[in-house]
């Protein structure tokens, strides 16, 4: 149960992401945030790995590394959509739309990783939709 602890802090860290962008943009246009955000990221990844061992190269061009680097062509598109919707679009409504990606996750999952499909989380995914739906509805 660890990884609780992990998508807590993860929770906690990413609910800020989305406010903190949306007023930086105002003064800082979107794509140069973005690369300035990805460099702390690489920054504290690299530190992290070099602290902890983790740093082997040659996981860079091991078979596996394949799937790396098309989930890495998907987050790229991905946080590059966000960041164009959080410039252009209320916080209220980007962000629980982008929520969305949870439902998408989970369904991946059960189709493609074998994970099984309960009634539990059948339901889950019908009232994380209604959630959404409500929660970004409604007038600006």
């Amino acid at each position: 149960m660890e990884y609780l602890l992990w998508v807590l802090i993860a929770l906690l860290a990413y609910s800020g992401v989305a406010p903190l962008t949306s007023v930086i943009m105002e003064d800082v246009p979107a794509t140069p945030g973005l690369f300035l955000a990805t460099l702390v990221f690489l920054v504290i990844a690299s530190g992290v790995m070099v602290s902890t061992g983790t740093a082997d190269p040659s996981a860079a061009v091991s078979v596996e590394a394949g799937y790396v680097y098309v989930a890495g062509a998907f987050l790229t598109i991905g946080i590059l959509a966000y960041t164009a919707a959080l410039e252009s679009g209320p916080v209220s409504v980007v962000v629980p739309v982008f929520g969305l990606f949870i439902v998408g996750s989970s369904v991946l999952s059960i189709l493609f990783l074998g994970e099984t499909m309960t009634a539990t989380r059948a339901a889950g995914i019908v009232c994380a939709v209604l959630a959404i739906v409500c929660s970004a509805g409604g007038n600006r």
